[in-house]
């Protein structure tokens, strides 16, 4: 009885993490059971290093089995498997940032970012080459909410990658700057910097300044 005992105690020692938000909430990750245990797995694996070996030992899976999930989580945006070399050794680390973000996302909105405006958020991404905050995914939300359409918002975009920049506080003074000037689609850009070409001075490189630029 008293070995029963020890064992429960040790058991009770060493229990995993699962984040009550993933739980109640992994459908609408569109995660079936298989992926939501190996994301809890590597939640839980305290090097991030990924042993295909051990973790396939640890959940009882063949190799085939967890490298197929691991795909699987992978498509959907929610793990990444990154290589890291040091000292002419290659190591495999698990990158989870994408499902914390999602995560992240479901806890503010109740919903994850693809069900609000995917294109948008994916142009956003592509363009920063890299995966957005929840902050930033709450700051395009406040220019939907605010009236903005997606075309403005790609040119405000456009702007700013045309200047260099990949902030949004940026893009942000941009499109209430558009705002202020009754901008509101390509054609009304196109007007002020063509009245700004007209009345620049001769020889002048043209680069409008919507930040600073007065009004006409």
């Amino acid at each position: 009885m008293f070995m029963i005992e020890k064992i429960i105690l040790i058991l009770k020692d060493n229990p995993y993490t699962i984040p009550k938000v993933l739980f109640d909430n992994y459908r609408k990750l569109e995660l079936d059971e298989k992926e939501l245990v190996l994301l809890i797995a590597l939640i839980n694996n305290k090097t991030d290093v990924f042993n295909s070996k051990e973790i396939s030992d640890t959940l009882g899976w063949n190799i085939r089995e967890l490298l197929t999930v691991i795909g699987s989580l992978n498509e959907k945006d929610l793990v990444s498997i990154k290589v890291s070399k040091e000292n002419n050794s290659h190591s495999e680390y698990v990158d989870l940032d994408n499902f914390y973000n999602k995560l992240s996302f479901i806890l503010i909105n109740g919903n994850v970012k693809e069900d609000n405006n995917p294109n948008l958020y994916s142009v956003f991404e592509k363009e920063f080459g890299r995966t957005l905050s929840p902050m930033e995914y709450e700051i395009i939300n406040a220019w939907v909410e605010a009236s903005f359409n997606e075309e403005l918002i790609l040119l405000a975009l456009r702007e700013a990658t045309y200047n260099g920049v990949s902030n949004l506080r940026y893009i942000d003074k941009i499109l209430h700057e558009w705002r202020k000037k009754g901008i509101k689609d390509k054609v009304d850009i196109d007007k002020a910097k063509t009245t700004y070409r007209k009345k620049a001075p001769e020889g002048e490189l043209f680069d409008y300044d919507w930040l600073n630029a007065k009004d006409e």
